[in-house]
This record gives C-alpha cells, structure tokens and sequence, in this order.
C-alpha cells in the first residue's frame, strides 16, 4: 500500500495503524514522492490526501488514470461539498473518507476496494438472487451496449468515457434492466461493503453516470425509485 499524507501526525498515526493491520505500508509526505514511489513499486492500493503541497491528490490521481494506471485510489480529504467529492471521482478516486475519520472506516473501505480488485481474496459476499453473476462478454438493455471484457461501454454509436466503479454501477444496472435495485444491493455489489444510510457515494456515482449517459432529446435511463434504490429503464 502507498500512503500520501502531507501531516505528519496523520501520516505516522495511519502508517502504524496500517502496519498494526497487516499491510505493508511505504508512506511518503506528499504527491510528487507519491508519483515517483507508485512508478517504481506499482503498489496494491492507494491512500491519497486530496491537499498536500506542490502536486495535489487529485492531481496524482489524474496522472495516473492517464497513464492507464487502474491501481484503486482512497482519498482522504476535508472536503465535505458534493461538488468537491466530484472533483474526485472526476480524477478518477474510487472512494474517499472525510475528514476526521474513524480508523475502522478506512479499514473498511480499503478492505472493499480490495475485493474489488481481488476475487480469489478469499472474500464472500452474498449476491441478490435478482443480480445473477454472468459472464456474457456482450451485453445490451436501453439503447446501451456493453463489452464486459473490453471494459467499453456505448450509448447508440456514442462510447462513453467511464472510470472502473461507473462501468461496474452501469453494468450492474444493465444487467438487470427493468429491476429496482436497493442501495443495499448496490453497495453490496459494487463496493462488497455497505456504508449505510449516511453514506453519499452512491448517489453521487449515479449522478455523475446519469450526466455521461445524457443524450439530447433522448430519455434518461437511470431513475431513481425514492426510499427504495434505482432501476435501468429507458421510458
């Protein structure tokens, strides 16, 4: 694991506690080290402050999603504004943890990104009988198409620009088109972990998808069912 942390209380205090839970931890102070360390030792995972002096956070993350680096990236940030949770996701973090933070969460949540990333981990989750695993390397549902093994995505002749969670949520979403899905499911599939009621990462994925599936004239195709979750339908 590669830790980014500019304040040094923090990054010792996660540096141990990290190391205290098993992983092996290189820690630097701030985004140029973090560049420099992930281009000679491509690590496992990514736990990035989004403000650090010099090269920023999201700076790194963009440096390294342009390099077609798929490392997963938690950011730790002290922004709280959805518009700033967007400015991550947009650089292409997998999720984030906000400032103060309770140790257990960033456990949590790296453990998620792990599974992801990881299927013989040994991890179990349980899958929803409405969420069948599938292998079809083709798949379609409202005017979308999907190659799940090129990892491409298109809406009619248009292809879409989607980061790893947002092809893993519309996949999701296609393969069971016509089906309202609960958050829990969702989180569950997605992250392998759910966040709870508080949590905002999941309707923020959704608007940022609904904004890159945006067509002129045409319908939306992801509809929010309140209370419950969302479904994939095209009206």
């Amino acid at each position: 694991m590669l830790l980014a942390e500019d304040d040094r209380a923090i990054r010792h205090a996660l540096e141990r506690a990290l190391t205290l839970e098993g992983y092996q931890v290189t820690a630097v102070a701030d985004g140029v080290e973090a560049l420099a360390q992930a281009h000679k030792t491509p690590p496992d995972v990514l736990l990035l402050d989004v403000m650090m002096p010099g090269i920023d956070g999201l700076q790194v993350c963009r440096v390294l999603r342009a390099e077609g680096d798929r490392t997963p990236i938690l950011m730790l940030t002290a922004l709280v504004e959805t518009a700033d949770r967007i400015a991550g996701l947009d650089a292409g973090a997998d999720d984030y943890v906000v400032k103060p933070f309770d140790v257990e969460e960033v456990f949590a949540r790296l453990r998620a990104l792990l599974r992801r990333t990881s299927p013989d981990n040994g991890a179990v989750v349980d899958v929803p009988k409405e969420v069948p695993p599938s292998s079809d390397r083709q798949i379609e549902a409202a005017g979308l198409r999907m190659d799940v093994q090129a990892r491409r995505a298109w809406r009619g002749e248009r292809e879409l620009e989607l980061t790893r969670t947002e092809f893993e949520l519309l996949e999701l979403l296609v393969r069971n088109a016509g089906i309202v899905l609960d958050h829990s499911t969702i989180y569950d599939r997605i992250w392998g972990y759910d966040f709870g009621p508080g949590s905002k990462n999941l309707a923020v994925y959704v608007g940022y998808l609904r904004r890159k599936l945006e067509e002129p004239g045409a319908p939306a195709l992801i509809h929010t069912v309140r209370g419950v979750g969302y479904v994939l339908r095209e009206d």
